[in-house]
């Protein structure tokens, strides 16, 4: 059944008054890394199977506009936890292990906030918000508000399988048997059952599935015979074994009598990645479904992804939601619902989406917007407002994408001069097929102005780490 989002935002049911007391509800926000928008059985995938993700859907609302920060991975995450356009934390591409670029510390986080407010807050995964993981010259999860993590700086190591580079609170794991999602689902398990149950709880889990370099279990592998193609069938075991280890999250859930009063989140952190980039992604057989591009995109298959929310008793349930939603919104809707005040607002690019449960209107200050100065192609500036998105393309050429931010970059970045645009109707043309800035130059105009204002203010005072003291 589709609904509009209007329909949507006068039926959704309100929440009671106790979710603003002692009673205040528990949120689980799930983040894939590099899980396209057409990987899952629930988003039209034909092959590949997500029984779990299936149910987590037909218990809540998946989400067909839901957009990650970033096409890209850490500033995709640097978005989430703070609710601010990456590009204005200096947060410019994914983050090399060594590198200067990382979240500062002064800048707050969902994390941050929940935890002053008397939750109990721990992540478990990928960090990937810092380049010097586990040292004292950088802020580390708990620095910004994670009373417990267990993590890694970026990719599980040697691969999902058995993964060696985990630390826990600042101490170096070593090796663990499992594979990661299962290894990191288990680690929030133990920690939801030892929790201090008189508090709500905020967990960030952040799998590395499906993301480089890919294993998957032989018995998982061997389900898939008609995917012929080199990796195909590896890829597909993936997304399925990490649709498992969110099945094992849903029953503690359930175990813990946890389920009815936890607002769970389920995304990802930008598209698919391309099997033509680099030689180990040669597994990575990801789709964005209708949408153009892929990871590394500015147009809709580089951050458009999967979006489910449950939250039993305050949204409908199996119903599908057009309404544009990003995860630059989870700080300011956790915030709402967890009665924790935001004195100052004017960083933030995020909207809560607590009006949504009530069936108001959710009124945006400003569009959605993104940035991306390695994007493929010219196009790397995009805001969506309503129905219609604008890109921006600049005339500096393309730089390699996904090459990672170096020394002289920053000029590129503050320098830069866009010369054309296109505009697109993407709840007409999801795919961008029709670009239709010449039919619609008021449109474009109203857009023009607001991304270039916006992008003039997030670059205003960003910094360059490679002349910075950071």
């Amino acid at each position: 059944m589709r609904w509009t989002s209007f329909l949507l935002l006068l039926i959704l049911l309100g929440l009671p008054a106790s979710l603003r007391a002692d009673n205040r509800p528990n949120v689980l926000v799930i983040l894939c890394d590099d899980l396209g928008y057409g990987d899952l059985e629930c988003f039209g995938h034909p092959s590949i199977k997500t029984p779990h993700l299936n149910q987590l859907a037909a218990e809540g609302i998946r989400l067909t506009s839901c957009y990650s920060a970033a096409p890209v991975c850490s500033p995709s995450r640097a978005g989430l936890i703070t609710g601010q356009t990456p590009t204005q934390l200096g947060i410019y591409d994914w983050i090399p292990a060594g590198s200067p670029m990382h979240v500062q510390k002064q800048e707050p986080t969902v994390a941050r906030l929940l935890k002053d407010a008397g939750y109990q807050t721990g992540l478990f995964g990928k960090w990937h918000c810092n380049g010097k993981f586990n040292s004292a010259e950088q802020p580390q999860p708990g620095d910004m508000g994670f009373d417990y993590w267990f993590a890694t700086q970026n990719n599980a190591a040697p691969t999902h399988a058995n993964p060696t580079n985990f630390v826990r609170n600042g101490k170096e794991v070593g090796p663990t048997e499992g594979y990661s999602c299962q290894v990191v689902a288990g680690e929030a398990s133990k920690w939801l059952e030892h929790r201090d149950p008189a508090k709500p709880f905020f967990a960030l889990v952040t799998f590395h599935e499906p993301h480089e370099p890919i294993a998957s279990p032989a018995a998982l592998v061997e389900t898939y015979p008609d995917a012929d193609k080199k990796g195909e069938a590896l890829y597909y075991a993936n997304v399925t074994n990490m649709d498992r280890a969110v099945g094992s999250l849903m029953e503690t859930l359930k175990r813990l009598k946890l389920q009815d009063n936890t607002l769970v989140l389920f995304t990802s952190d930008n598209g698919p990645e391309t099997l033509d980039r680099y030689p180990n992604a040669w597994r990575s057989h990801g789709s964005s479904g209708p949408l153009r591009g892929m990871k590394l995109h500015i147009y809709e298959g580089g951050i458009r992804v999967p979006g489910i929310v449950r939250f039993p008793g305050h949204v409908p349930v199996g119903i599908e939601s057009d309404l544009p939603v990003c995860s630059l919104d989870i700080l300011p809707t956790c915030c709402e619902l967890a009665g924790v005040e935001l004195n100052d607002t004017s960083k933030l690019d995020g909207t809560s989406l607590v009006g949504m449960f009530e069936g108001k209107t959710i009124q945006r200050d400003k569009p959605l917007f993104w940035h991306y100065y390695r994007a493929y192609g010219d196009g790397k500036v995009a805001v969506r407002d309503g129905d219609w998105k604008l890109v921006a393309l600049w005339d500096q050429g393309e730089v390699k994408p996904g090459a990672a931010y170096k020394k002289g970059d920053y000029p590129l970045i503050a320098g830069a001069k866009f010369t054309k645009f296109e505009l697109y109707n993407v709840t007409e043309d999801i795919g961008e097929k029709e670009n239709v800035a010449s039919q619609h130059p008021q449109v474009v105009a109203r857009l023009k102005k607001a991304l270039l204002a916006k992008y003039a203010t997030a670059t205003a005072n960003a910094p360059d780490w490679f002349s910075e003291a950071k």
